[in-house]
């Protein structure tokens, strides 16, 4: 008997690919993980959560625990010769309803990791530690991949693959796609995460150099543990052992007091700045640092892999459930020119550090990510309605809204979840919501009325902040992101832009509950 034919294997289990398959089996649709690691990542590497991407992680249900393992920033301690000059890094901001999550979160990257496989492991999946793919071929209907675990070497049928298995991917290399770009060989920092004592918890240390070196030590919350990195001289041999590292570190910062002990893991980090030239081909893609890798300045790499991931995932299940394969080129037309624009705010950044300019360390609405669009692209052309706050491809933004009950409501909870959200706001577009006609293959979609005995918004949220006109009707992508926008013609408008997004009638359906949703 043949094994079953999966509609998704995904090669890597860190943040981007574990999102993935959280998005993509919440949709009802088989999936299967492998890493080629002996277990889940230990270290604390990229360990910034920007505000865009908690957002993302609530929808996907892993918030909490990155919540719980987490802390914002401390100040930044900036060491000159015996003056310790503390540096606000961010603002701190409050909590608001249109950005619930206003502040970039310190997080180790294995408690994502973590929070994320927990998700993934609720939903009925599984990641397959020490799983190598070896190879793979495809054809106009499937992949073909030839995997190695414990127990040998099977082949594995799928309808598409997805290489999220970083810089060094060997689904973008056997794709034979250019990774345009540099790495500087020369430039190396030393990262260790290991318990010290001697040096104050409450900075970000950071002892800077002439020359671009530097020592910084960010302390991980939740634990003893603190985050070195070292930045070499050119031709200098990286010190990873206790010893030889407690030597440079009290050289770098003229405290003799600070003792490393219990190292439980260490890297050596060359800066790379690539884009891959493309995000896939047929029935393959690359998301995360498989298509773009940078500099370890902004907390942007990680954040920028996860957004990939929630980008794909909606597509593909919508492919799957029927939608017009076309809709998975807009994956990399959207996704790409995010990258590149990261890209260089990362190198700016890392620059800026080498230059012993303070600015360089401080985080503003550039890392945050709530302000990334995709107005102008494909699915979000720059020549239709917006409000006057808003156009299609931006991200929408939350708001407390209320039930005929009383009962409060954020906008993000009746957003949670693999559907599509139609927001009316006026009585022409109300009466449009309610005659539109809705695929009943692939993501259902969820109408909200304000107004009319509906839903109210009491802080005039939706006019003040979103600005929506008095009859305006509003279309939400699964991702977030503003797929349309009316302000008359409602019906006729909403409806042709619905249709390079959902399946056609009569398409090929995959199995899929929504509870809770109207279709």
């Amino acid at each position: 008997m043949n094994p079953p034919i999966l509609d998704a294997l995904i090669v890597g289990a860190g943040p981007v690919g574990t999102a993935l398959a959280i998005d993509l089996t919440r949709r009802g649709h088989s999936v299967r993980v492998i890493d080629k690691g002996d277990h889940a990542f230990d270290g604390s590497r990229a360990k910034g959560l920007q505000p865009r991407t908690l957002e993302v992680l609530e929808d996907l249900g892993a918030l909490e625990a990155v919540l719980d393992g987490g802390s914002t920033y401390p100040l930044a301690g900036i060491h000159l010769g015996p003056l310790s000059v503390p540096w606000r890094m961010m603002r701190r901001s409050r909590p608001t309803p249109e950005v619930p999550y206003p502040n970039t979160w310190l997080i180790p990257q294995s408690r994502t990791d973590r929070a994320l496989h927990g998700c993934f492991e609720k939903l009925g999946g599984r990641i397959e530690f020490a799983t190598a793919l070896i190879d793979f071929t495809q054809d106009s209907e499937h992949v073909v991949a030839n995997v190695a675990g414990p127990a040998g070497v099977e082949s594995v049928t799928a309808r598409y693959l997805v290489g999220a298995d970083g810089g060094s991917s060997l689904v973008r290399k056997q794709l034979g796609i250019d990774f345009t770009g540099s790495t500087r060989e020369e430039d190396r920092i030393v990262i260790v995460d290991a318990v010290t004592t001697g040096l104050p918890r409450n900075r970000w240390h950071l002892w800077p150099r002439r020359g671009g070196q530097f020592t910084g030590a960010c302390p991980l919350p939740h634990s003893d543990l603190f985050q070195w990195m070292v930045r070499l001289a050119p031709g200098e041999e990286p010190m990873l052992d206790e010893a030889r590292l407690n030597q440079r570190i009290r050289s770098a910062t003229g405290n003799r007091h600070i003792t490393l002990t219990d190292i439980r893991w260490t890297s050596v980090f060359r800066p790379n700045i690539r884009l891959a030239e493309s995000y896939g081909t047929g029935r393959v893609f690359i998301a995360g640092d498989a298509a773009h890798v940078h500099p370890p300045a902004g907390a942007q790499g990680l954040n920028t892999g996860v957004q990939d991931a929630y980008n794909l995932g909606w597509k593909l299940a919508q492919v799957l459930s029927g939608a017009d394969p076309a809709l998975l080129d807009t994956y990399e037309a959207e996704r790409m020119p995010i990258a590149a624009g990261v890209l260089g705010l990362s190198m700016s950044k890392y620059e800026g550090i080498a230059r012993l300019d303070p600015s360089s360390i401080r985080r503003g609405k550039d890392e945050q990510q709530l302000a990334l669009t995709y107005f102008g692209g494909p699915l979000a052309p720059a020549d239709g309605d917006r409000t006057a706050n808003l156009r299609a491809g931006d991200r929408m933004p939350d708001a407390e809204l209320r039930h005929p009950s009383g009962e409060r409501v954020r906008m993000f909870d009746l957003m949670r979840g693999p559907h599509f959200t139609a927001i009316a706001n006026g009585r022409d577009s109300a009466r449009a919501l309610e005659r539109l006609a809705w695929p009943d293959a692939g993501a259902p979609l969820r109408r909200l009325i304000i107004g009319a005995g509906e839903l109210a918004d009491p802080a005039r949220s939706l006019s003040r902040v979103h600005g929506l006109g008095e009859d305006a009707l509003v279309l939400v992508r699964p991702d977030g992101y503003i797929g349309h926008i009316a302000n008359d013609e409602h019906l006729a408008r909403i409806h042709t832009a619905i249709q390079p997004m959902t399946p056609t009638p009569g398409s090929h359906t995959m199995p899929a509950t929504h509870p809770g949703v109207d279709e």
